[in-house]
């Protein structure tokens, strides 16, 4: 059976898995697919870039589409995919409804990678000094885009489990159309364990996160100003190494060595410069999701400190692999602290590992993720009719996109 499943990845950027979480992610839902034998073929409207990873080396067909142009839908009729995965909800938007009306039978799947609205209400409130609140996403416009487009599909996997709480008491999704499926990882073999380096061999600070995501240019920003003077003033030869990918001018322009402030640019390979590291940094301020800088630290067996948004859905009932804290003071203390006790130091460390052993790994997700989706395809027209708010969103996208994208199409040719 499951050699005949054809699954249409629509991504909206070739997967990027050594540039940030979203193309690891990618890859981990790809490797899933391969395993079971599916056939899979990644699709997207964006151009190449340098740091794409190679897919029809993975056995990936790989296929450049085009926005607003009914060559997609002789595409995907000729592809004729039992299973449609859409890399976020604006992929859905563009192409949901093309994949509706010429593969109707095809499983729909909306990968979330986080609430968008959640990060941008969170976003907007930190920049008008306030608190958020669940209402500001009921008056958020991508919010009721997001929503509609999770509605639309038949299942959408989400990462963080408050994020499905908050589907489900504040936009009353209902718990079927929702399913957790966070990061994956491989469990750390014990030879990499056993040559980690020690406390000793470890040095200096880093943060690290890919700069065109705004929480992570915030972080550093916040770091820049408010953070790290504190902690230099404890630690007056401390060192703060920032990696990133995709660094802008005005992140460059942060690069202050004198006060121990360096900003490195893309890392040629983030889990070597992280393993050498003894302390993460990731005061972030906003954001959604959960966090795969603060998971490759834990993997790394190097301890972090973060905020309380920084660890939301991360570690569970479990101890965190360091410190949360939202006052600056006490996460520069506590970045002291942890940096200069080996014994604590090895203890966060510890902790890190047992959060990727009960929450990360893939062996406890991907066995019941490939049983869902076949039970679902099996019921799928009673699952689909048990969504009414669904289909009736289905009905109408299906008229005002269809002939917004063909009027669009039609002025194109003209030009």
């Amino acid at each position: 059976m499951n050699a005949n499943q054809r699954v249409l990845i629509i991504g909206f950027v070739f997967p990027e898995p050594h540039s940030s979480a979203a193309g690891g992610r990618m890859m981990q839902l790809i490797s899933i697919f391969k395993k079971q034998g599916f056939k899979v073929t990644f699709a997207s409207p964006a151009m190449d870039s340098d740091f794409m990873i190679d897919l029809e080396s993975l056995g990936v067909a790989k296929k450049s589409i085009v926005l607003n142009c009914s060559s997609f839908d002789v595409f995907v009729k000729e592809l004729n995919p039992t299973i449609v995965l859409f890399d976020r909800f604006m992929m859905e938007e563009q192409f949901g409804w093309r994949v509706f009306e010429n593969c109707p039978d095809a499983l729909r799947l909306l990968d979330t990678e986080d609430l968008h609205c959640l990060r941008l209400a969170r976003q907007k409130a930190f920049k008008e000094k306030r608190l958020f609140s669940t209402d500001d996403l009921l008056i958020e416009d991508v919010a009721k885009r997001e929503i509609a487009s999770i509605l639309r599909c038949d299942i959408s996997l989400m990462i963080s489990e408050f994020e499905i709480d908050l589907l489900q008491s504040v936009f009353k999704i209902d718990a079927n159309l929702l399913y957790y499926l966070p990061l994956l990882l491989e469990p750390i073999e014990e030879s990499t364990i056993q040559n980690r380096p020690s406390f000793e061999e470890r040095k200096n600070f880093i943060f690290i996160g890919n700069f065109l995501h705004e929480p992570n240019w915030n972080a550093v920003q916040y770091l820049k100003e408010t953070i790290w003077p504190l902690i230099r003033m404890q630690m007056p030869e401390a060192i703060l190494q920032i990696y990133g990918a995709y660094p802008s001018q005005k992140v460059l322009q942060l690069h202050q060595p004198k006060q121990g402030f360096h900003i490195r640019g893309r890392a040629e390979d983030a889990q070597e410069v992280v393993r050498n590291t003894r302390i993460v940094l990731a005061p972030l301020r906003f954001g959604a999701g959960i966090k795969g800088k603060l998971l490759e630290a834990m993997q790394c067996g190097t301890p972090s400190i973060t905020t309380t948004i920084g660890a939301e859905s991360m570690c569970g009932d479990l101890p965190w692999n360091g410190f949360i804290t939202d006052e600056p003071q006490v996460f520069a203390d506590k970045a002291v602290e942890l940096s200069q006790d080996k014994n604590l130091w090895l203890k966060a460390q510890e902790n890190g590992f047992e959060i990727i052993e009960k929450r990360y790994l893939k062996s406890l997700f991907e066995g019941d993720f490939v049983k869902h989706i076949l039970k679902f395809q099996t019921h799928l027209k009673q699952h689909r009719l048990d969504n009414f708010m669904g289909t009736l969103l289905q009905h109408h996208t299906l008229t005002s996109t269809k002939y917004m994208s063909r009027w669009i199409e039609e002025k194109n040719k003209k030009v």
